[in-house]
This record gives C-alpha cells, structure tokens and sequence, in this order.
C-alpha cells in the first residue's frame, strides 16, 4: 500500500452509531445496524424454512389424497357427488377474460352516477312518505284530545301524510292548478314506473360490476403472494368476492 493512501486511512473519520439519549433509556436499548442485522437474517432464514418445509409437505405422499375424497359423500351406502354452487356466472367471466380493472371501475362509477342521476329526478318522494313520521308536539296538559295536527301544521287534512310538497293553506289557496286529464296522469303515473324500474336494474348492475372488481383485485392480490400463501376464509359466490386471510409480511 502506498505511503498517500496509508495517511488517507489514519486520517479517516471513523463514525460511530449515536447511543441512546438519557431521556429515552426507559425505552431500552437503542437498536444498532448490527443489531437489526441479526434480526433480519433470522427473520429471512425462518421464511426460507418455512417455504421449503411447505413444499416438501405438498410432495409428499402425493397418492395419498385425491380430491374425490371431499368431493363425495356416503348417504345409504351410496356415493353421491357434492354438488358446487358455481362462483362466477357467464356475464363475469366474459367480462373478466376480456377487460381489466379499470374498465369494470369505470363502468362501474358511471352506473353509480347514472342512479344518483335518477334518483334526483324522482326525489324518491313515494319512499319517503313510506315511513312514518317522527315529529314530536308538545301541547298543555288536557289538550291531547282536542289537539288538531292539521290546524297546527296549516295545511289540509289529505296532506299530513306526507314529508315533502306539503304547502299551507294559504299556499293552496293562490295555487293554480293546471287542467290534467285521465290519460296524461296514467302517462306520467307509467313514466315514472318505468324511471324506478331503470334505477333497481341499474342498481343490480352496480352491485354485479363491484363484486367482478373485487374479484379481480383479489386475483391480483394472490399473485403478488409470494413467501407465504394466504388462507382461504370464506368461498365465493355469484353475488360475493372469497375472503382470504393474508399473513402479516415484514417490510424491509
């Protein structure tokens, strides 16, 4: 070694790792890179042995278990085939196989826009005067009986049924009404089925493009999985996505 690179090395700073503060020893010892080192190392090599202790229990005995053993079931002697509730109809498949999360999401949030739409247009007044009304009186000791709700609401007596569009009397009195035949309010009455018939399928849709979403995020979740694989909880439906258990993995 050259005599320069010798005083370059006497001259080197050597830096050292800061101890723990006074303030924070009740906290233990202060973790040191050698420290987390260890740590680390044993963390990984319980990983590897955990993987490789795993595919060596797949490996084994391969012809011991075959899947008609819990595909079957013996009722009187006989073998009957357990039957499967299909998860994934033919609309999700297609869909699945032919487009990604983000076109399923984008159709997804427009049918959610597109009910908000409708269901402005509607004010859904007819399922809100469907419930019962919560408002309380308070009247004088002996009034009860003799207590008028449409006297004390101003407004005719036909009309308490109702949360929104009830006007006073006042109001009912300067209101004119247009002349309305049979026919327009049975074309109104059939318009407005019609626009409720729209909302539920259109709600459908939504819950059937939700339920393809979470499936196909969970599809890519599982291919990320890399050490340990997650345990299945619950199986999937038509309607729902399968839930899965996944191990809590140490980051770096």
């Amino acid at each position: 070694m050259s005599s320069w690179k010798k005083a370059a090395k006497a001259n080197q700073k050597t830096h050292r790792e800061r101890h723990q503060p006074a303030t924070r020893k009740h906290l233990g010892l202060l973790e040191k890179k050698k420290d987390y080192k260890k740590r680390a190392d044993d963390y990984h090599e319980k990983g590897e042995t955990l993987k490789l202790l795993r595919k060596r229990t797949l490996d084994k005995n391969p012809d011991e278990f075959y899947f008609h053993m819990i595909n079957s079931r013996v009722k009187d002697g006989v073998h009957h085939e357990v039957e499967k509730e299909d998860e994934f109809t033919s609309e999700q498949i297609k869909l699945m196989q032919t487009q990604d999360i983000k076109y399923i999401n984008m159709k997804r949030t427009i049918e959610s826009r597109r009910i908000n739409r409708l269901q402005s247009q509607l004010h859904m007044t007819e399922i809100a005067d469907s419930t019962p009304n919560t408002h309380v009186f308070f009247v004088d000791e002996g009034e009860e009986k003799t207590f008028d709700l449409a006297k004390r609401l101003d407004t005719h007596p036909s009309l308490l049924g109702r949360k929104s569009n009830r006007p006073r009397l006042s109001d009912l009195d300067k209101l004119a009404l247009p002349e309305i035949d049979e026919q327009t309010v049975q074309t109104m009455k059939k318009k407005r089925e019609q626009t409720y018939k729209e909302i539920t399928k259109r709600i459908e849709r939504e819950k059937e493009l939700t339920v393809i979403q979470q499936k196909m995020e969970l599809k890519r979740h599982l291919q990320d999985a890399k050490v340990l694989k997650p345990k299945k909880v619950k199986r999937g439906t038509k309607v729902s996505a399968p839930v899965y258990e996944f191990p809590y993995v140490r980051k770096k």
